[in-house]
């Protein structure tokens, strides 16, 4: 448990429930198989992980998506601007679809901005990547929230 903030203390949900957790880590092992079979990259993937990390604020998270990022090819320049992509012209077609389904998976935006955003990746992405890459970013929300609301560190 941590107790950095007096008086709240916060449990680790994934050791507390360990089946859930495994559970959840099966869901994410068929969702890097069903990227996999989609064909969108680990660079890709890894963009996905580290940019829905951010909108949800999670350092554990970005700390390892951030290495395996850099691990498949991310670029430093990627990543030092990944949370203004739009405003850069470092990410293909491609990774900017699948950013634009990343951010409304992770933010849930109004209707009429969901399915702007939607219709703009739907242009660029198969039926299998667009369904990949939804799936990507729903895992990592998940392991940003248990991560998050069990206030997991980064070990310096």
């Amino acid at each position: 448990m941590d107790t950095t903030e007096p008086g709240l203390a916060h449990v680790h949900i994934d050791k507390q429930s360990p089946h859930a957790y495994r559970t959840l880590v099966a869901v994410a092992t068929a969702v890097t198989k069903t990227a996999a079979e989609a064909g969108l990259s680990p660079a890709l993937v890894e963009l996905i992980n580290t940019r829905v990390s951010l909108i949800n604020g999670c350092p554990s998270c970005l700390e390892i998506h951030h290495r395996r990022a850099v691990k498949a090819g991310v670029t430093d320049k990627q990543l030092a601007t990944l949370r203004a992509w739009r405003d850069t012209e470092l990410f293909s077609e491609k990774e900017q679809a699948a950013l634009r389904l990343a951010e409304i998976t992770t933010t849930l935006p109004d209707h009429d901005t969901a399915e702007r955003e939607y219709a703009r990746a739907r242009a660029v992405l198969t039926d299998d990547e667009l369904s990949a890459v939804i799936w990507v970013a729903t895992a990592i929300n998940a392991f940003n929230r248990v991560s998050v609301l069990s206030r997991h560190t980064v070990v310096p």
